[in-house]
């Protein structure tokens, strides 16, 4: 008997000891397996893992997953970053037949290795890697040069062919479209030649496009087809450099120009723009370097107030709603922490009465206002979103209605007025710097990382994914769109809150109605430039965050250039405009 004949009885004998598994369980020889690899492999736990690890055909591994999602032994989930990853998870019904199948596997070990030393076992494993390696040694030494670089010859020569017959055709088709055209003169048969001419051009590019994607399969089929026999001899344990290769080669294979400049067209834009800013800056400001240490933690301490506010519309902008009235929010928190933690009595009045809040200790007064700031903005918050939940109101028309209503009795209670600044000892309680390091910055990583986790670890956030995607959807499968719509609502408050006390921490008081003006653009903004999508359903807080480091940064070169505030304003709505255009286009090319 042949090596490989007497490896087919020692399969063979596994399958057995397995089937008796199977028998018990109700379960085919595929389904079992699947179970006892999602088991060893943890991480390899996606369809698309099966079938390229254990080198079985779509269809059979489609069909074992959906029967073993019938018996309740898996369960598909979805993931929150990319709707179209799919992972799947081995539910408790499904340990007991795990065990079994782990009490078979120590079987047929023991069972084969009856009677072996430990040197020889040892011995067999050492004969075992060294008929893998000559094989892998082999494929590495002939496979480029016998097969691989053949086929990206015949490759280039296909790809050359399939141009100049298109070519070619087009000469050809517009050659008889002129000569048509030239015998006929009824408008109304020249129009029907003309869209016939039109659709023989589709019909040739199509053929164009299929000829070369043929060409493109070919050549990546005989790359990754080294791969996939290297995968056989070494069970999938690629070395760091074959598996960036097998990276950068699928990367090749799929990557898309059209979809490459509508994800990423806009940062490259952005990345452009600063770097001419870079250049100019110096030119301009007598060499004045732009983005020097001190001037990105500037940028930074300049961005954490914000990043509360951003984070909060983030979450209305994933139910395809908006906020308008953050920036009202920011001058009503403003205006009331200033009253409070100011030393002495107020320099302006509320409703005609004057407060003083200095004979309270120092902590209660940080404490209090942070609380009053809190409460103010979750209050408001919470009325426009019972709107938008309750009666389907846009949120754009229940928080324009807010930033109206604050903006009112704001201006009205205080005059307008601007208070004075807040206790000097205050800002070094709280954020102090350690350094030149500006404090508050972890404040913003703080609320960061909450924010993160409730969106990617809670029910909470899984339920704010779903209901943004499809709320009726959503419905059906027993979310409650009310309470997760007035949820986001309401964490948008809370947020807005720590963000304006920051903000008078920051600037140390000086809260006005006024202030704020503009600022929820600018958090809109950032939102959209970041991948959140107005569709809603689709966002990262990675990209929130790069979209408020983008803007801030741009408002402070601008700044430091001398341009206008109000031509800020115009860069602001230009960028906006091209970022929701571009996330438009994803959708109206699908559709």
């Amino acid at each position: 008997m042949y090596f490989w004949d007497k490896h087919k009885t020692i399969t063979s004998y596994y399958e057995l000891l397995s089937g008796e598994v199977c028998d018990r369980y109700e379960l085919t020889q595929m389904e079992y397996d699947i179970l006892m690899f999602l088991h060893n492999n943890p991480q390899h736990n996606t369809a698309a893992d099966i079938v390229k690890i254990r080198k079985s055909t779509k269809s059979h591994v489609s069909t074992s997953l959906k029967n073993l999602e019938n018996k309740g032994l898996v369960e598909r989930i979805q993931s929150k970053d990319n709707k179209k990853h799919i992972e799947i998870v081995l539910l408790d019904k499904a340990e007991v037949i795990v065990k079994a199948g782990i009490n078979a596997q120590k079987q047929f070990a023991k069972d084969v290795l009856s009677g072996l030393t430990e040197e020889e076992k040892h011995m067999c494993i050492d004969v075992f890697d060294k008929i893998c390696n000559n094989a892998e040694k082999y494929l590495k030494d002939h496979y480029q040069t016998d097969y691989y670089n053949k086929v990206v010859e015949s490759n280039k020569y296909e790809v050359q062919k399939a141009k100049a017959d298109y070519d070619k055709k087009l000469k050809e088709l517009e050659k008889e479209h002129k000569d048509i055209l030239s015998g006929l003169s009824d408008k109304e048969e020249i129009k029907e030649e003309n869209f016939i001419y039109k659709n023989r051009l589709f019909d040739a590019k199509l053929e164009y496009t299929k000829n070369m994607q043929e060409a493109k399969d070919r050549k990546h089929d005989a790359f990754t087809f080294e791969y996939h026999l290297i995968d056989l001899l070494k069970m999938s344990n690629f070395s760091f450099s074959e598996k960036q290769a097998q990276k950068i080669e699928n990367y090749k294979y799929s990557f898309n120009t059209r979809d490459f400049l509508l994800k990423n067209g806009l940062y490259i834009a952005i990345i452009l723009v600063f770097i001419f800013l870079c250049i100019i800056t110096p030119i301009k400001k007598n060499g004045l370097q732009l983005f020097t240490v001190n001037n990105i933690l500037s940028i930074m301490q300049q961005a954490s107030p914000r990043m509360f506010l951003a984070l909060g519309v983030s979450g209305l902008i994933m139910l395809a709603g908006t906020d308008l009235s953050v920036g009202r929010m920011v001058g009503m928190g403003m205006t009331a922490a200033t009253i409070i933690m100011h030393n002495g009595p107020n320099t302006g009045s509320v409703f005609g009465h004057v407060f003083d809040f200095s004979t309270m200790p120092v902590g209660g007064r940080i404490l209090l206002a942070l609380v009053v700031c809190v409460v103010l903005c979750t209050m408001f918050t919470t009325i426009a979103g019972f709107f938008a939940a309750k009666f389907k109101m846009h949120p754009f028309i229940s928080t324009m209605a807010n930033m109206l209503v604050i903006f009112g009795l704001v201006t009205y209670s205080t005059k307008g007025v601007s208070f004075g600044g807040i206790d000097q000892s205050i800002p070094g309680k709280i954020i102090p710097k350690v350094g030149a390091f500006p404090t508050i910055i972890l404040w913003a990583v703080a609320a960061v990382v909450i924010v993160w986790f409730i969106w990617n670890k809670t029910k909470f956030g899984k339920n704010l994914y779903a209901v943004g995607g499809n709320p009726e959807a959503a419905s059906v499968s027993g979310i409650s769109v009310f309470k997760v719509t007035l949820g986001a609502f309401i964490m948008a408050g809370i947020l807005y809150g720590f963000g304006s006390w920051l903000e008078c921490i920051r600037m140390i008081g000086s809260g006005s109605a006024a202030y704020g003006q503009g600022w929820e653009m600018d958090a809109i903004a950032a939102c959209v430039v970041g991948g959140v999508s107005f569709t809603g359903g689709i966002g990262k807080i990675s990209g929130v965050v790069v979209g408020v480091l983008i803007f801030t940064a741009l408002t402070y070169s601008l700044t430091i250039l001398g341009i206008d505030t109000n031509l800020q304003f115009v860069f602001s709505g230009i960028i906006i405009l091209i970022a929701v255009t571009l996330d438009c286009l994803k959708y109206v090319r699908k559709n």
